[in-house]
């Protein structure tokens, strides 16, 4: 009976997010719910950390060997879970990349590919997020993975094979997955958000494949690699430097390490453009776009001008339409500051797992794990006024205030603005009035400790009740 679940009150997020889970014995989902509850109190923590004892960790190790434990089965209702609270929307931006997750240090874990070379060992992460125009992450929409056939590395491939026999047609499959998306929620303006990687021409004509429901497509925001050529002639780079100053846009660089923090004052251009078809696409037709030039004024001396060219299936015709452009494209970087938590937060790439079949679904998890951290660190600054109990149990709360300020707590609970500062403080954001808010790393230290803090207060209270 060692293996028997204990009762655990589980916080609503959990249920939420694996409302629709079904991997065939109800043992199975209870024992994927613990897990996520686990690894969500305790992000930075092991395997072995996160579980209460040996018992019930050796019953999370047979729990991600099951045969019928996949991460594709874990996420998908967090998938749907993402679909319904995304289903208002006005606008929604599909952003997707790839992150590298290294277990080269790992030798002794079976399954996995090479990397940029043979000795690094590991595999290809291509999650997308569902994220709205004030940065929201929602969840996760899709999953890939890639991992490499050993000794593949340097063997000469024929660069006119299909899409489909090539690794980018993660990209085109993404896309896909948003033109569903987009088919689903006629009411909701769905956008494909990319980097460079995504530039090739069978992703920008990818919509015109959906002959059964003609015109319903992901419109998409992707960044140029390529300075192609046009139908007229002309070079795409060339051509948009020559085209006038629609508007303006300044941001603020911070300070990083090798680099002084500045304002940024870009130039904004627009230009409607047709591409051919690449000569190995015989079936394929010209396809018109619009691609947006933001080029940075007067950069600093010896500094190079920051400047991007961004590809759009939108027709862009003034200042405010091209600069909207360009804020769908920076909220982009929301699935940068996913991957930093998944791997530095949620430290993936330290899993003491034996076969890629237990690492993948133990990063469903992570995932699933990160994406909240991501979305709280978020929805203080969109909704600051809530109170706090919309998302955080009254123990959470209650904790968080009694470490934080050394008081009994109020009877009424904080706003969420003030819950979200209060798990930062404990995690060593300082709140002084220069800055500004909260990131992700002081809140996903400061969730593990509010959890340890109200475990505390539970056990002080058992025993005094019991005393």
């Amino acid at each position: 009976m060692h293996d028997e679940i204990p009762p655990i009150d589980y916080r609503d997020w959990v249920a939420d997010e694996l409302a629709a889970l079904d991997l065939g014995d109800v043992r199975l989902n209870k024992r994927a719910e613990m897990l996520l509850s686990r690894f969500g109190d305790k992000p930075l923590a092991s395997i072995p950390a996160a579980c209460n004892g040996w018992s019930e960790t050796k019953a999370a190790y047979r729990f991600l060997s099951h045969e019928r434990v996949t991460p594709e089965r874990i996420l998908e209702p967090h998938f749907q879970a993402t679909r319904a609270r995304v289903a208002n929307a006005d606008v929604l931006l599909c952003i997707e990349d790839t992150s590298e997750i290294d277990y080269s240090t790992k030798t002794d874990i079976e399954g996995l590919g090479p990397l940029n070379y043979e000795a690094r060992q590991g595999l290809y992460l291509h999650p997308m997020l569902a994220v709205t125009s004030d940065r929201l992450c929602h969840g996760l929409l899709n999953w890939q993975r890639v991992i490499r056939e050993p000794g593949s590395l340097g063997k000469k491939t024929d660069s006119l094979r299909p899409i489909e026999e090539k690794e980018s047609v993660r990209w085109r499959n993404g896309y896909d997955e948003a033109s569903r998306l987009a088919r689903d929620q006629p009411q909701t303006k769905v956008l494909y958000v990319a980097d460079r990687e995504a530039d090739f021409f069978e992703l920008l004509c990818a919509g015109d494949r959906n002959d059964t429901t003609p015109g319903v497509k992901a419109g998409f925001v992707i960044r140029s690699k390529h300075d192609r050529m046009l139908q007229n002639g002309r070079k795409l780079r060339e051509s948009l430097r020559q085209t006038p100053i629609l508007g303006e846009v300044e941001f603020t660089i911070p300070t990083r390490k090798g680099r002084t923090g500045r304002t940024v004052v870009q130039d904004l251009r627009a230009l409607r453009v047709t591409i051919d078809a690449p000569t190995h696409l015989k079936n394929a037709g010209p396809i018109e776009i619009t691609a947006v030039l933001a080029q940075e004024r007067n950069p600093p001396t010896g500094k190079d001008p920051i400047c991007w060219i961004l590809l759009t299936s939108e027709e862009v015709n003034s200042g405010a339409a091209v600069a909207q452009v360009l804020q769908w494209y920076l909220c982009r970087w929301q699935i940068e500051i996913f991957f930093r938590i998944l791997k530095s937060g949620c430290k993936i790439e330290e899993l003491q797992l034996e076969d890629v079949t237990r690492i993948e679904p133990a990063i469903a998890f992570y995932c699933i794990v990160a994406w909240r951290v991501l979305w709280l660190t978020m929805i203080g600054r969109s909704c600051p006024e809530l109170t706090c109990d919309v998302v955080f149990d009254t123990e959470e709360w209650q904790a968080a205030y009694l470490a934080t300020y050394r008081k009994r707590p109020p009877d009424t609970p904080p706003t969420l603005d003030e819950m979200i500062r209060m798990i930062a403080c404990l995690g060593g954001f300082l709140g002084r009035k220069s800055d500004g808010y909260p990131g992700p790393q002081t809140i996903w230290i400061g969730l593990q400790r509010v959890r340890y803090t109200a475990e505390g207060i539970a056990i002080q209270k058992a025993i005094m009740d019991s005393s």
